[in-house]
């Protein structure tokens, strides 16, 4: 399995966060989380621990938004974006001094682990770290099909902004939401306010749609969304939230959020194609990490 360390720095990042400090006790560890398939608590926390080397660089010191069903997914299930009665201390809280609000976020394996205790069944983070909260380091552009939308025309749409964004210089980076669309990833180092990253987000969804609005929107209107794919540029203001690489997502079959290259894009056959039951098979068998260097792209906006 290849270790998802593509540069110096992310792989200190990754084997600081996997150092063992604290260490989380599951409590009822043969609640079932899944059902289908059947996962356990106790088999996510190994699941996790597996794939440490991939979640965690995507995941660590970012403020989070979970989905939590304490019962498991057949359960009721909320969002949550503070910490709460039970938490580990594990899991950290960072203090907003814009809004007065603590966030929480985690800084190691072992804080992974504390959100599998708390029956977090997703992770969705922001597009910025906990030590700048004010500028954005990723905009995510999330293709949300409507219904009658062919996967083929979803890649389409992935490789159309990619070229777009190519076009200014800038790399951009794919993965499939474990949903039912696909995200396109745009790191930026320096980051940028996120004033500015959510014009250039609106801009781009809007120049897609202009030029092709038979197959795009722009605007979340579902009665205009059929056979439409909506750009949906909204992941990128302050607080705003995208699931995390490799975080499993409440749907049947457990499907994964997944990094992909550009290249064996065309070739994966859904959004959902990666999932628990498949995952660990294409890691062992990855001979490179889809998004190697991700966290050394340096590139700014250009103006809109």
């Amino acid at each position: 399995m290849v270790k998802r360390t593509g540069s110096v720095r992310a792989g200190k990042a990754a084997s600081a966060a996997r150092e063992p400090r604290d260490v989380v006790s599951l409590t009822h560890p043969e609640r079932v989380l899944f059902r289908d398939p059947r996962i356990t608590k106790k088999q996510l926390a190994q699941f996790y621990r597996g794939i440490a080397d991939f979640i965690l660089p995507g995941l660590i010191n970012r403020p989070l938004m979970l989905l939590r069903c304490p019962d498991g997914d057949g359960g009721d299930c909320f969002f949550q974006k503070h910490i709460s009665h039970g938490f580990p201390s594990v899991i950290r809280e960072i203090s907003d001094r814009r809004t007065r609000e603590r966030w929480i976020y985690i800084e190691n394996l072992e804080g992974l682990i504390g959100l599998v205790q708390m029956s977090a069944l997703e992770y969705h983070v922001w597009g910025c770290t906990i030590a700048d909260m004010n500028r954005a380091d990723r905009l995510v552009i999330d293709f949300d099909p409507g219904p009658g939308v062919p996967w083929a025309q979803l890649v389409q749409a992935a490789l159309e902004l990619r070229a777009r964004l190519a076009a200014s210089r800038l790399r951009c980076f794919v993965r499939t939401s474990g949903g039912k669309g696909l995200h396109v990833v745009i790191p930026l180092r320096p980051g940028c306010d996120w004033d500015r990253a959510r014009r250039f987000a609106l801009a781009l969804a809007q120049g897609m749609a202009r030029d092709h609005p038979e197959r795009y929107l722009a605007v979340a209107s579902k009665a205009e969304r059929r056979a439409r794919i909506f750009i949906d540029y909204l992941r990128n203001g302050r607080g705003s939230t995208a699931v995390c690489s490799y975080s499993l997502r409440k749907h049947p079959g457990a499907p994964i959020a997944t990094p992909l290259s550009w290249e064996e894009l065309p070739s994966v056959r859904a959004p959902d194609h990666f999932r628990f039951a498949n995952i660990r098979r294409r890691l062992a068998r990855l001979t490179a990490d889809p998004w190697a260097g991700i966290e050394d792209v340096a590139q700014t906006l250009p103006r809109l």
